[in-house]
């Protein structure tokens, strides 16, 4: 290295600043999150850091970090994913120069360009975990705890790879184990005189069997029904009462009348004891309704952590390390999480490719079934767009990371699954404003239950009130009520992801099942996005081979989009071109240059007469492309009309299916396009679409679908570029094509990963799927409530003299939520 070379890298390490924060090293030159503090500026990786740091200065200047020497350091990723470190922190993954930035080497030495020391590469932050509610997505937390709206136990927002064991799920699962081991003695002794060959009533005197079920049933109910009761109490202080309210105080009404009834009887008037001078104790129903409660429970957190594997699917699919190839040719597998665009990574066969990015070396087959559904391979050559996730079959390749981290297509499926899953749909809302009165509603006529039957009831009054307001409490838990719509909505999300199709929000999926007009984009929706030579007309005196050489020679040095699409052709025809000489291109015109040894162009009629070629005898075949919806290009050889290219969007080959069923389905089809309006015709006649609007900009399209939505439409939007984003923000349900921009991707409510509108039947039908079944789910949890609260009240007893007993309430309370969970997950197999 010379000096100068060292006085230089000097100058840029010395741009380095340190994070107070993080500890991380910022390019002070480039990065725009700065704060001053007592006159001196501090440079940040990003906005988070800085606005902690303005908060309290201090703190973090306490705690400053050392600086590295020399002023060297690791460059921040100043990627928004990349959390702060918190204490728990893994090692440094590679060692880099501080003057050398290139080098990164895997362990420590000197470094091969300078002979400095290698220093370590920052440590990377372990990642933040956001906790959710999986049935109110709105309540949020840093840790582990659970909702105050229902008392469940909050979920990590996205999940692990390799999921570790649900300590919740396993500590359910045990206290049920042990409860029901109790439970199971505790009713064989209280319904002794009703279970033939058991006559447990003749070997233990009343007394002895009171105090065995209150030293059975204590730990079930005070131990297994703890989390309940803990739940029900945060309830009752935060003035949001919930399912555990009901059951907290229908569990600890039974066990504490029944316990003081066992411990002190002669509290209780006489005519509520027996002959013995017991009072009846109800230590069966107590116990038998926490364990039930706890089968519910075990039951429900095994289901929602099937609805998880979608995630942990689609999380399985990229690997954990990359190759990387280093500026000296140098191979290492490093973390997916120290990738930085532009790395050049080596993909050997039977290999996922790690990230987004292009094919630089080497040429293969990939199967992109992940993504697009689609079995059969697609062959890769240089250029050609590869992504993470998807698997290498034959060659080895090297590739050019473009997205890494949560910027890859694999990390935004996985983001809008897990989003999806845990969104609220408007019919949500039906459930929720119910429940909101439920609660307070079932308190009251429990109240009102016990008044009644302790003020008109037989004798004995008070066990009749006690149980029968208990019942009332245990059967009226709104469980149903509160899973019917999410764990739906959780596992269509899954189903959809499988099908290609990503649902990003409930409220989308709902809207999708109503839509009754369809709005699309042309480019890259109904056509395939990149235009292909359809036609080749050569002159009298020449071969369409010999048209394509001389287009392609030209062509070879242009950047217009039109020019990949003569090369392309040239290539599929064998047909190897050799660059014009003395080329130019002329902005909106053509271009030219020589080829042979002379003068060639290609481009439209207009340019080539300007440069005095005879194009008189093209008019009506230039016409006759025109309004099939293709572009017309000339091409001239010395002076002279050597023929011309017609280049055309075809359309793909799914769409006229797609475009024939949903016109069965009744929806109002519209082509909304910036093409012109021959092009746009051509394309709509050719697929039976009556109405056309071309040349549209982006604010004309949103505007279309206002009119639309104005005219009492609910309108679906289907587009993939930029352009189409504000349409697709604005319509009803935004529909994005998986090939398409970003921003169209972020726009839309709905993804298709494949690419075409058969994807959309599919994202329908899942629609109508899940509606039928939240519905469905409703229906059960409504009509379970309505029934069961009256029965446990004792309407029938004037009438029947029949009640409903707790243990038979708590079955049918853990019966309503069990069912509801099976109606959702039958989505699984919903044929799409």
């Amino acid at each position: 290295m010379s000096q100068h070379d060292h006085c230089s890298a000097r100058q840029d390490a010395s741009a380095w600043a340190t994070d107070p924060v993080c500890g991380m090293k910022v390019d002070s030159r480039r990065s725009g999150h700065r704060q001053l503090h007592d006159g001196r500026e501090y440079v940040f990786c990003r906005e988070e850091c800085r606005s902690r740091f303005a908060q309290d200065p201090e703190r973090y200047l306490d705690a400053r970090p050392v600086e590295a020497k020399s002023g060297g350091g690791t460059p921040c990723c100043a990627s928004s994913e990349q959390a702060p470190p918190q204490g728990n922190a893994r090692p440094p993954s590679s060692w880099i120069c501080p003057m050398c930035p290139e080098v990164d080497e895997p362990a420590p030495g000197d470094c091969p360009a300078c002979g400095m020391a290698l220093e370590p590469r920052h440590p990377v932050a372990a990642e933040q975990v956001e906790y959710v509610c999986p049935m109110h997505p709105e309540v949020t937390s840093n840790s582990p705890g659970e909702c105050p709206e229902c008392g469940m136990a909050l979920e990590p927002r996205v999940a692990a790879v390799e999921a570790g064991p649900n300590a919740e799920l396993i500590d359910m699962r045990r206290r049920l184990r042990i409860c029901a081991v109790l439970t199971i003695p505790i009713v064989a002794v209280a319904m002794s005189e009703m279970i033939p060959g058991v006559p447990w009533h003749h070997w233990l005197t009343p007394s002895a069997s009171q105090w065995l079920q209150l030293g059975l049933a204590t730990p079930v109910v005070l131990w297994g029904g703890f989390p309940f009761f803990q739940r029900g109490w945060k309830s009752i202080l935060r003035r949001r009462p919930n399912m555990f309210t009901l059951i907290s105080l229908g569990t600890g009404a039974a066990f504490a009348y029944s316990a003081v009834a066992a411990l002190a009887p002669g509290l209780f008037p006489e005519g509520l004891r027996s002959e013995s001078g017991l009072v009846g104790v109800y230590f069966e129903a107590a116990a038998v309704i926490v364990t039930l409660v706890l089968l519910g429970q075990a039951v429900e957190l095994a289901a929602r952590e099937k609805t998880g594997g979608a995630i942990r699917a689609l999380l399985q699919l990229a690997p954990p390390t990359a190759r990387r190839i280093g500026v000296d040719g140098s191979e290492s597998d490093v973390p997916l999480s120290l990738l930085a665009p532009d790395d050049l990574l080596r993909v050997r066969p039977g290999e996922r490719v790690p990230v987004d990015g292009e094919v630089a070396e080497g040429s293969t087959s990939i199967d992109e079934s992940m993504m697009s559904g689609e079995p059969i391979p697609v062959e890769k050559s240089p250029g050609s767009s590869v992504t993470g996730g998807t698997l290498n079959q034959t060659g080895s390749i090297v590739m050019r990371a473009q997205r890494v981290g949560a910027q890859t297509l694999l990390s935004q499926i996985i983001r809008m699954v897990g989003e999806a899953q845990r969104s609220r749909a408007p019919i949500q809302k039906v459930a929720d404003a119910v429940a909101s009165y439920f609660v307070p509603a079932v308190v009251a006529v429990a109240l009102a239950t016990f008044a009644a039957w302790l003020a008109w009831g037989p004798e004995p009054r008070l066990s009749y009130a006690v149980v029968n307001a208990v019942a009332v409490l245990i059967i009226a838990c709104p469980c149903a009520l509160g899973l019917a719509t999410p764990m739906s909505i959780m596992v269509a999300a899954g189903r959809g992801a499988h099908s290609g199709v990503l649902i990003k929000n409930a409220e989308a999926l709902q809207a999708l099942e109503r839509i009754d007009t369809l709005a699309f984009d042309k480019t890259g929706t109904l056509t395939q996005g990149t235009p292909q030579v359809a036609e080749i007309l050569p002159a009298a005196s020449i071969s369409a081979e010999d048209v394509l050489r001389l287009a392609a020679a030209l062509e070879v040095a242009s950047e217009h989009p039109l020019a990949g699409a003569v090369l392309a052709e040239a290539r599929r025809r064998g047909i190897d071109p050799v660059a014009a000489k003395d080329f130019q291109a002329i902005p909106g015109k053509g271009v030219q240059g020589r080829v042979e040894g002379r003068s060639a162009a290609l481009g439209s009629p207009e340019f080539l007469r300007s440069l005095g070629v005879d194009v008189e005898g093209w008019a009506e075949g230039i016409q006759a492309q025109r309004l099939q919806g293709r572009t017309a290009v000339l091409v001239s050889h010395a002076g002279r009309a050597a023929g011309l290219l017609s280049i055309e969007d075809p359309i793909k080959a799914s769409t006229p299916e797609a475009v024939a069923a949903l016109k069965e389905r009744g929806l109002r089809l519209v082509m909304v396009t910036g093409d012109s309006a021959p092009a746009a015709r051509a394309v709509a006649d050719k697929l039976g679409i009556s109405q056309v609007e071309a040349q549209m900009l982006p604010s004309d399209k949103s505007g279309l679908v206002q009119r639309l939505q104005g005219q009492g439409r609910v309108v679906a939007m289907a587009g993939d570029g930029i352009n189409d984003a504000p349409a697709l923000a604005q319509a009803q349900v935004g529909i994005a094509m998986g090939s398409g921009s970003d921003a169209a991707i972020e726009s839309a409510g709905v993804t298709l990963l494949k690419g075409d509108l058969r994807g959309l039947l599919r994202a329908v039908r899942l629609s109508r799927g899940t509606m039928r079944n939240i519905r469905q789910n409703l229906f059960f949890a409504f009509l379970y409530n309505s029934l069961g609260v009256p029965l446990a009240a004792g309407v029938l007893y004037p009438w029947t003299g029949w009640l409903l007993s707790p243990m038979i309430a708590a079955a049918a309370m853990s019966l309503s939520s069990v069912s509801v969970i099976a109606n959702a997950l039958r989505l699984r197999r919903l044929v799409l």
